[in-house]
């Protein structure tokens, strides 16, 4: 295993087998064969082309659009086309968050094709003998990798509330962490990829950032999504994401970048470059 295959295995996906979904000639989306028939049934809706998928008649306004394509995702859901509805609404937009066309269920994204956001935070500590990371191990009860190690805090970015606002939420949720140490965070970028899962094509954003912990901090998980929190050594976290499949798939693109900005992957590596260039993929 090499860093590059944590890389490969979150930008696996052909894109011949997709279509895109279009809204007055702007892709929004990318449609497996077998999703693009689901959407058959409305006709009135969706117009089925060789190479596209069109949505048609859509509502002009914002709240229309997300209605309707409410309205689709919970036919698909009751059906068992899709797994669940997750409850939380992301924005659906071919560029930016601020660029919405209209919102959809979290767990359906996939389905569609649809871009995603998400924040992960690097939770460290320097001590005598160096970076230590803060780990999270997620709950047994996990719909998506169950019992894998996470972020000390990663969670997704729902429409209506700002990178400052969830990321305090989310530390708050996920790691105990007062609002004043939360905002001592620093944003250092962005990783991008897109990747073909189960459930759809996932072409995602994740924001990072990086947050220098007190040595005395304990996280506490007051969500249920972390069963057991680990500081180790950032050269146990290395090898655990070079060698082993024991972290959640996209956690490892931010822990090697992580691992490049602090110097732990050098510049010397033969992959150097491709693992730069593998961490911001395009995005459909």
């Amino acid at each position: 295993m090499s860093f590059l295959d944590k890389i490969r295995a979150c930008n696996a996906w052909d894109p011949a087998a997709f279509v895109p979904f279009l809204l007055d000639g702007e892709r929004l989306g990318s449609l497996r064969q077998s999703a693009l028939e689901q959407l058959r049934r409305w006709p009135e809706h969706f117009r089925i082309c060789t190479d596209r998928i069109e949505w048609i008649n859509s509502p002009a306004d914002f709240a229309g659009r997300s209605a309707l394509l409410a309205e689709v995702v919970e036919r698909l859901a009751e059906e068992g086309i899709l797994s669940h509805l997750h409850g939380e609404l992301y924005p659906v937009t071919a560029a930016g968050r601020d660029q919405a066309r209209c919102l959809i269920d979290r767990a359906c994204a996939p389905f569609f094709g649809m871009r995603a956001f998400g924040q992960h935070l690097n939770g460290f500590v320097r001590t005598r003998h160096g970076i230590e990371m803060w780990i999270g191990r997620r709950s047994a009860d996990r719909r998506l990798y169950p019992r894998r190690l996470d972020h000390l805090v990663a969670g997704g970015l729902p429409h209506g509330l700002s990178l400052g606002e969830n990321l305090r939420k989310e530390c708050h949720e996920e790691a105990g962490m007062p609002l004043a140490l939360a905002d001592r965070a620093l944003p250092v970028g962005a990783v991008t990829y897109c990747r073909d899962s189960e459930r759809g094509l996932k072409p995602d954003v994740m924001y990072c950032y990086d947050l220098e912990l007190p040595e005395d901090f304990q996280p506490s998980c007051n969500d249920g999504e972390v069963e057991a929190f680990y500081r180790m050594p950032v050269e146990e976290v290395r090898e655990l994401v070079r060698d082993t499949d024991e972290f959640k798939l996209n956690c490892n693109l931010v822990i090697i970048d992580f691992l490049i900005r602090h110097g732990l992957i050098t510049q010397t590596d033969p992959d150097y470059l491709e693992i730069i260039r593998g961490l911001r993929a395009p995005l459909p």
